[in-house]
Order: C-alpha cells, then sequence, then structure tokens
C-alpha cells in the first residue's frame, strides 16, 4: 500500500470524524458517497439508513461540539487496504453517552477515495462515567 493511499483514505476518515463531530453535514456528504448507507443490528433486525436520511437525522440533533463534549473517544483502530480500489477502517467515536465502534467500507472512484457503507454498533455509557 502506498503512503499516499493511506493518507487519502485517512484524510476521508478524519472528514467524516470532523463531520460528524460538528454536526456537519456537508462534509459527512464529501465523506460518504451519495448512494452509501448505513447499517445496524437493532433488537435483532436490520436497521438500514441511506446518506441522506442520515444527514437529516444528524441536522435535527445538537452536535456533540455544541454539546461541549470532547474528541477522547476519536479513534482509527485499523485500517486494511484489501486492494487497489476497496478498504476498510474500523474506528471508535462518540455521541455521548453512546460510544460507537464504526465499521467504513471505502471504495476508490476516478481517484477519490469515499465511504460506500458505515456498519455500527454503539454502547451506552454509565451515566457515572460520562464526562461532564
Amino acid at each position: 500500500m502506498t503512503d499516499s493511499a493511506i493518507t487519502d483514505i485517512l484524510a476521508v476518515v478524519q472528514t467524516y470524524l470532523d463531520g460528524l463531530y460538528e454536526g456537519d453535514t456537508a462534509k459527512l456528504r464529501q465523506a460518504f458517497h451519495p448512494a452509501s448507507s448505513l447499517f445496524a443490528a437493532a433488537d435483532g433486525k436490520l436497521m438500514h439508513v441511506p446518506r441522506e436520511e442520515w444527514c437529516k437525522m444528524v441536522e435535527g440533533r445538537a452536535s456533540p461540539k455544541a454539546n461541549g463534549q470532547g474528541r477522547e473517544y476519536d479513534r482509527i483502530l485499523s485500517v486494511d487496504r484489501t486492494g487497489p480500489d476497496t478498504a476498510m477502517v474500523k474506528l471508535n467515536c462518540a455521541i455521548l453517552p453512546r460510544v460507537f465502534t464504526d465499521y467504513l467500507s471505502l471504495i476508490r472512484l476516478d481517484g477519490r477515495w469515499v465511504v460506500i457503507s458505515k456498519t455500527f454498533t454503539a454502547e451506552t455509557l454509565p451515566a457515572e462515567t460520562v464526562p461532564a
């Protein structure tokens, strides 16, 4: 894997993390392909949220930044480039009191990396452990 590919993949991930933290859907739309979706299991059922539906949800809530939350939970755990045009990134982030583990599938189209899908799980922290 070339250093430039890693740099480009990490730049997309940082745009995602910044957009999520700031509640900036322009950044989220930049990082995620228009056809992308988010997936999770909720009560044993598939939760499927297309990008635009997710962006509307983000626009409808206070951002972690606006709530005074820090970014201590933002961590890139692994980057796996599986071919010249595909990669998988595992990371943590938070919208307190929930801490997320995300798996971002990225593809390179026309020389640009974008997230094509996000699969995630969340853990709700006990109230006494959430920073004030």
